[in-house]
């Protein structure tokens, strides 16, 4: 089961601003990109669902967050299907993300009281989505969807809705000023955190170290 509770899950997203998102096919090394993130200051990580078993892949990084980094949120993204859900739950999930909204997905999350951060384009996806108990939605693909004008634009009449945009989100001040002064609760970012070269070269120490700056830089624009 989980080891956190929605609520504290939900906090840590909201006080940290940052979910680090990646996916590799290798328990080894996503164990030691959790490490580098956690190194950095990093509290969330959210594994996507991706290759073949990769359910085998987060539960060895669960397990091991259990007994090594108990303070790490391990979470899931690139869920779809209820069932797909469940399985990350039953292996340790303490949240789901989804490319989109399932309503199916959202029942499975509750009855465990599980966090689930659904895909949304659209103030009307938005709204549905918190009708059926998510906290904080994600809009995704953040760029295309309108980038931090969608979010001011959503964020007018609707001033209680967490946003967590996810892609199109770069790891630069720029980029994050923009997004944290439109409104956003916290942000997903995957390949501009943790690149692809970074992950080649095994550049551990570079990955905490890009942490530790992004963290740095959204404290800041959060004031």
């Amino acid at each position: 089961m989980a080891r956190f509770t929605r609520m504290q899950v939900i906090e840590t997203m909201s006080r940290t601003g940052l979910v680090p998102v990646f996916y590799h096919p290798d328990a080894e090394v996503v164990i030691e990109v959790t490490k580098a993130c956690a190194k950095g200051g990093a509290r969330l990580i959210e594994f996507t669902n991706r290759g073949d078993r990769a359910y085998e892949v987060f539960r060895e990084l669960e397990l091991f967050c259990a007994s090594e980094l108990p303070q790490m949120v391990t979470g899931v993204g690139s869920i779809v299907e209820a069932g797909t859900a469940a399985l990350y739950i039953n292996n340790g999930a303490n949240f789901i993300v989804g490319p989109n909204t399932n309503a199916e997905v959202a029942k499975t999350c509750n009855r465990r009281k599980i966090p689930y951060s659904p895909g949304c384009g659209s103030a009307t996806e938005i709204s549905q989505a918190e009708e059926l108990g998510c906290e904080v939605v994600k809009i995704f693909p953040g760029s295309q969807v309108g980038g931090p004008e969608f979010v001011k634009a959503v964020k007018g009449p609707c001033p209680w809705t967490s946003i967590m945009p996810t892609g199109g989100v770069d790891a630069t001040r720029e980029s994050l000023e923009a997004w944290f002064s439109a409104g956003i609760t916290c942000a997903g970012i995957g390949s501009k955190l943790i690149t692809n070269e970074m992950l080649k070269n095994k550049d551990y120490d570079g990955i905490a170290q890009k942490v530790q700056d992004t963290l740095a830089i959204i404290a800041d624009v959060r004031g």
